[in-house]
């Protein structure tokens, strides 16, 4: 393993290569992923969607996007980051096709649920950038690759208006222009990563036995599924609340996205030079608080706009420092307990669409929803305390 490790590390293009290469692939996957929440006003026109069918919608591709990180990262640490980032590319061009030609909500759903495809992108992207630096660079290199979150705000911000100016179709011929053109650049420039063929699948899965990667898993749920409610939701709460037009409200729920994604990175780095587990404790608390303050802000445009900025703000930092711990859990099956704990923050952020979709088509407000958010913060402050703060149990640099 040892020799895996000095391959990895000895070449610095290669390792920066890898990470910016990554990070674009990721930022393009990504835009195909959250493809249609920006578009969601549209496409409930066109099919003629209640709220519950439209959050069902937004909801379905972060389902397969989630579940299948976790043999897409195991595959990555076996076969190759590479290899398989190439074939997720060519495969998320099948469900692009599709969608500017199916003509009933069960295919646009069938649809919906390939290109979540492209959200396993993650596990791979992690796996490949992480394995080229040493231990001490990555929080931050895992910070700045998990910066491809940023294409749910790339997506927020062009695709409504590639769809108002060029029609509906243009937008899926232009995201899989985008997937060709990353595709090619990835296969000239990037090398494999060095494997260690001596890895088992079993050996992979054998991560799902420590604790450690069903707490950073809770974590993860809670400040990324954040991330990917609130991307895919904020369109939604201001053309129904505030009644912006789509196009407006997809800049808003892009600035939400830049800023969670942005500041990604600042936690990795910060998770670098200090206890991991603090820096957690007061995000949670962030979260609880900023979800309050939107669970009351519902009728005040402005101070809803800000809850949803600074609520960004501590889910983004969070995101950072959750992945700076991923390679401590199982050294040497970094893809695995990515495609874990990645999952987990997939379903964080499939479940609350649907809830909150469904909360607010029996009651008409979308209070209780948010207070549910508030709940799982809660839930994730008091075991991050009693296991890692309280119970003195370390995870350390």
């Amino acid at each position: 393993m040892s020799n895996v490790k000095n391959v990895a590390h000895g070449s610095r293009a290669n390792a920066y290569t890898a990470l910016i290469l990554s990070t674009l692939a990721m930022i393009v996957c990504f835009m195909s992923w959250s493809n249609f929440a920006p578009l969601a006003s549209q496409v409930a026109q066109m099919f003629h969607l209640s709220v519950a069918e439209r959050t069902l919608l937004l909801a379905t591709p972060v389902l397969l996007g989630s579940i299948m990180r976790i043999p897409v990262g195991i595959l990555s640490d076996r076969y190759g980051g590479k290899k398989v980032y190439l074939i997720l590319m060519a495969f998320i061009l099948i469900p692009l096709l599709m969608i500017p030609h199916v003509h009933s909500f069960g295919m646009l759903l069938f649809a919906a649920l390939l290109v979540g495809m492209s959200g396993t992108s993650f596990a791979v992207g992690v796996s490949y950038a992480s394995v080229w630096f040493p231990a001490e660079q990555q929080g931050l290199a895992l910070g700045i690759v998990s910066m491809g979150n940023i294409g749910n705000a790339v997506a927020a911000m062009t695709l409504p208006y590639i769809s108002k100016t060029a029609g509906f179709d243009a937008v899926y011929y232009f995201l899989i222009i985008l997937t060709i053109i990353f595709g090619i650049l990835f296969a000239i420039f990037c090398k494999e990563m060095p494997v260690d063929k001596s890895k088992t699948i079993m050996g992979a899965l054998s991560v799902a036995k420590d604790s450690g990667t069903w707490y950073l898993s809770l974590f993860y749920f809670l400040t990324f599924g954040l991330f990917v409610s609130f991307t895919n939701l904020t369109p939604t709460f201001l053309t129904g609340m505030f009644k912006f037009n789509p196009v407006t409200a997809g800049l808003y729920s892009a600035l939400f996205a830049f800023v969670c994604t942005l500041v990604r990175p600042v936690g990795g780095y910060l998770a670098d030079k200090k206890r991991p587990m603090s820096l957690l404790q007061w995000t949670f608390i962030a979260i609880i608080v900023f979800g309050l303050w939107i669970m009351l802000s519902f009728h005040n445009q402005g101070f809803f706009i800000a809850g949803i900025v600074l609520i960004g703000l501590s889910a983004g930092i969070g995101n950072g420092v959750v992945f700076k711990m991923v390679p401590y859990i199982s050294k040497g099956n970094t893809g695995a307990v990515t495609g874990f704990v990645g999952a987990m923050g997939g379903l964080g952020g499939f479940f609350p669409p649907l809830v909150i979709g469904y909360i607010y088509q029996w009651t008409g407000s979308y209070e209780l929803g948010i207070g549910l958010l508030v709940l799982t913060g809660v839930i994730c402050w008091f075991a991050l305390w009693k296991h890692y703060i309280h119970g003195d149990v370390h995870i350390v640099k």
